[in-house]
């Protein structure tokens, strides 16, 4: 009875081994884009861009702040680089002259939903009014066609990015988060921007009144090691070192 005990504890041991190991080997592989596969299809989520190149973008999430998002524009504009900013529908709707100046000063446009809503509790009819609402408003408005979208808090289901590859959008993540909606502090806020810091980074942000204030200091940093702050859609691109001539 005592061998039989042993015999199946070796068994279990063997087991759990077995699991712990192979979840170790499948984190070391988990790939930059996060694919998830549902009823035979895959859909992914991008987290960061072209490794090989120089262009780092800054990802700007925007919900407030039209007074500050337009001094990011001269920042940007004064340093020659460019973002893409992610844009809240309920905020854009009220502010449709700043969101014109983003377009206009060549920085890319994104769809951040259309009332910060957390997209992995929608349903796809929810999913879908989120990103059609936003998507409409800025076409009458501009006639820009939005092609990215970053999920409010980075939260998304399988569900999300269904609905927003089905209506020709890529789903945007982060690889750097500088938390500046919560750190109220320009040192740090420039620590987590240039910290470790590579081409095909995507650095999350906020228009917040601290970023604002670091924003010259980590664009010099960029500058300085050979990188260049551009959009999503330049980060993404397999010759992104034409982006990034300095």
């Amino acid at each position: 009875m005592k061998k039989l005990t042993e015999k199946k504890l070796n068994v279990i041991t063997a087991i759990i081994l077995t699991a712990i190991v192979s979840g170790v080997i499948a984190v070391c592989f988990i790939p930059d884009d996060v694919v998830v596969i549902s009823g035979g299809e895959s859909y992914s989520a991008i987290y960061n861009g072209n490794r090989s190149g120089n262009v780092v973008a800054l990802a700007i999430n925007v919900y407030e702040g039209a007074d500050i998002v337009e001094s990011i524009i001269d920042v940007l504009k004064e340093n020659d680089a460019k973002a893409t900013f992610f844009v809240g529908g309920c905020w854009a709707d009220d502010n449709i002259e700043t969101v014109r100046e983003i377009i206009e000063s060549g920085n890319e446009l994104g769809s951040h939903g259309y009332f910060h809503r957390d997209h992995a509790k929608l349903s796809e009819a929810e999913n879908r009014a989120e990103m059609e609402t936003l998507h409409q408003l800025i076409k009458r408005t501009t006639g820009e066609d939005i092609k990215l979208f970053a999920p409010p808090s980075g939260s998304f289901s399988v569900t999300t990015l269904k609905v927003a590859e089905k209506l020709g959008y890529k789903t945007i993540m982060w690889s750097k988060d500088t938390i500046d909606w919560r750190d109220k502090n320009p040192k740090m806020v420039y620590s987590r921007a240039t910290k470790n810091i590579s081409g095909g980074d995507i650095v999350l942000m906020h228009p917040k009144k601290h970023t604002l204030e670091a924003l010259p200091d980590i664009l010099r940093y960029y500058a300085e090691i050979g990188l260049k702050a551009g959009t999503i859609t330049e980060c993404l691109a397999e010759n992104n070192q034409e982006y990034g001539k300095l």
